[in-house]
């Protein structure tokens, strides 16, 4: 087996948000014919330590821990004239272990996360910049105002041109979805640029297996990492706008927002009609409890983990169409435009069959990682 460099801007353990998940089972398959050597970035003590479960499958792992606030960070990209999702993750003890790794030899490279691709080498390497962060930047610039439009626009045009290089020195650079490689090339972005698709962990997410969490009245659910602005945006915007016209018609269904770190603006929504549970052990039992699953997103990129675990535990779920895209669901998502055509479908769906085995049935034919990640293992023996 030859050895292979992974760079990661967040430790691939436990697979229990977005990019993480993604994370884990890229590295788990690549083991499977690599010897990878990980360095990462930790953001808590259990980062610091993982379990053997995961070291187990490395041949060799260093951690830095990640301290540099958003803040300090601003400054720096100000100063030198960086993206501050660059300066962010800038590290000197990073920058070492990379070196301690590339010292040992390595034949490849896999890079996850345009913020790691500072610290890429000489060796044939796969930049998975897995969504084209830059858009997103982009977005959020135009819905903000003063100071802060500046800023996100600023780094919204540096992140972009940083995005564009690296991506014409790479062997190849992945996306998530067709969709988000088709921004990518519409925004000047050159390469070789594929698509690999996040999968799902059926056997984990059947709703077979689970005991429903014990909560009084229906419940509409919302999953997600609660400190991130997007979910703050959607779910605010839910509770809100959409929740009180889905209560006219359902008048005892109550809104769980089940997440880790709220915000206080997250857990000022909690009431008579609104659960904001923090983190909880295991989702899945709140989504086994949902009588109807939401991803009311403004600001999408690439495939939401959230739905398709909700399809995957056999949920009737509602989408806006900016969640759904990317996402194959064959019509067994209900896609939403504006809030009165969300609740309306919420209502549908709350008045509809209490599961939803079609969905379930395409992650099983359309999501499994194995089939998803396969690409994977022609483009590593195309670049080495």
């Amino acid at each position: 087996m030859r050895d292979l460099l992974f760079l990661a801007h967040r430790v691939p353990f436990p697979p229990d948000r977005g990019d993480k998940i993604r994370s884990y089972h890229i590295l788990r398959h690549l083991r499977r014919d690599w010897r990878v050597h990980l360095c990462t970035f930790g953001e808590s003590e259990a980062d610091l330590d993982p379990p053997a479960a995961f070291t187990d499958l490395l041949a060799g792992c260093h951690i830095i821990r990640r301290s540099k606030s958003t803040p300090v960070a601003a400054l720096q990209a100000l100063a030198t004239g960086a993206p501050v999702s660059l300066t962010a993750f800038a590290h000197p003890a990073m920058t070492k272990a990379v070196r301690t790794v590339r010292r040992q030899g390595v034949a490849a490279a896999y890079i996850f996360s345009g913020q790691m691709a500072q610290y890429a080498g000489e060796e044939p390497t796969i930049m998975d910049m897995v969504d084209v962060d830059s858009a997103k930047f982009a977005a959020l610039a135009e819905r903000a105002a003063g100071l802060k439009r500046i800023m996100l626009a600023r780094e919204a045009r540096l992140l972009g041109g940083f995005e564009r290089r690296v991506a014409a020195g790479m062997a190849a650079t992945l996306f998530v979805s067709e969709a988000e490689a088709a921004l990518f090339r519409a925004g000047g972005g050159e390469g070789r640029i594929v698509a690999v698709e996040n999968g799902i962990d059926a056997a984990v997410h059947d709703p077979a297996l689970v005991t429903p969490v014990a909560e009084a009245g229906p419940l509409i659910v919302f999953t997600g990492q609660m400190d991130y602005q997007p979910n703050i945006d959607a779910v605010t915007h839910f509770a809100k706008a959409i929740l009180p016209l889905v209560r006219q018609a359902h008048a005892a269904v109550r809104f769980a927002i089940v997440g880790r770190a709220p915000t206080p603006a997250v857990r000022r929504l909690a009431g008579e009609a609104v659960i904001v549970t923090g983190e909880v052990p295991d989702t899945r039992i709140w989504l086994a409890a949902a009588a109807v699953c939401v991803a009311p997103l403004m600001l999408a990129r690439g495939i939401q983990n959230k739905v398709l675990e909700a399809m995957a535990m056999a949920r009737p779920i509602v989408a806006s169409r900016a969640a759904a895209e990317g996402i194959d669901h064959g019509g067994t998502i209900a896609v939403a435009d504006g809030d009165r055509d969300f609740a309306d479908k919420v209502i549908a769906a709350l008045s509809g069959p209490a599961a939803n085995p079609a969905a379930r049935a395409q992650v099983l034919d359309r999501y499994d990682w194995n089939a998803r990640l396969a690409p994977l293992d022609q483009l590593l023996k195309d670049i080495v």
